[in-house]
């Protein structure tokens, strides 16, 4: 039977990110996907101009619906925007006991659009990391997270460890945004291991929403019984290979 996941994310007009790249990633990975909106965005591949975030209360009635109806594997998050939606999130998240939970977070876009208010970030990690099989942040995310720059594979390591003392299970930090060919960082409280890979070259329908490609990728590999290296490794070469 086929797996079911879920991505709780913003909505991308251009879907090269958030909800249209998680479900084309599901899709393509044989899992079925569904979705919950928490976020309305403007945007193209150049930028996101504008955002709406939806009630928190719709965004717990679409988890909810889907939670008592299908046979959720696996979640995944995105753009959350505020602490509304965090603390619905989060909520429903437990009251289903859905699980693996992927968090991706999300928090500027390279434009520098906001999709986490500064304000609320707090409440992703007090409500969400304890929660989480694997957070999945970009460099910048790691910085903001860890209170730390980051400019080598060793800080990658320091704010990879500050961030497990957070809660989640495991972190895997995107290590594309330095310098040279993409080292990703997977720390799970024991050990680091390093996922090597290679620089893909901008395409005109993919130049943004690598990042949530992986965490989706991870999502639907932890789905079909993998376990958290074996997911962050086949994700790796999923984004890779697309």
């Amino acid at each position: 039977m086929m797996k079911k996941v879920m991505t709780i994310a913003g909505s991308d007009s251009a879907c090269g990110a958030g909800i249209q790249s998680d479900l084309k990633t599901f899709a393509s990975l044989g899992v079925y996907g569904t979705s919950a909106i928490t976020a309305i965005t403007a945007q193209n591949t150049r930028e996101v101009s504008g955002s709406f975030p939806l009630p928190s209360k719709i965004v717990a009635d679409q988890i909810k619906a889907i939670a008592v109806d299908i046979q959720i594997s696996g979640v995944k998050t995105g753009m959350l925007y505020n602490q509304e939606i965090i603390e619905a999130v989060s909520e429903q998240i437990q009251e289903s006991g859905i699980s693996p939970l992927v968090i991706d977070p999300v928090m500027i876009s390279k434009s520098g659009h906001h999709l986490l208010l500064p304000e609320a970030r707090q409440s992703l990690i007090d409500r969400l990391f304890p929660l989480a099989t694997t957070v999945t942040p970009n460099i910048e995310e790691a910085q903001v997270l860890a209170a730390m720059s980051i400019n080598k594979t060793e800080d990658m390591e320091k704010a990879a460890t500050i961030i497990k003392k957070m809660g989640p299970q495991t972190v895997i930090i995107k290590g594309g945004h330095l310098p040279g060919e993409p080292v990703d960082l997977l720390y799970d409280g024991a050990e680091f291991l390093y996922l090597e890979g290679r620089r893909i070259p901008a395409k005109e329908n993919k130049i943004h929403g690598l990042g949530c490609t992986l965490s989706a990728a991870i999502t639907a590999f932890l789905a079909l019984g993998m376990n958290i290296r074996e997911a962050a490794k086949s994700g790796k070469q999923y984004v890779e290979d697309s």
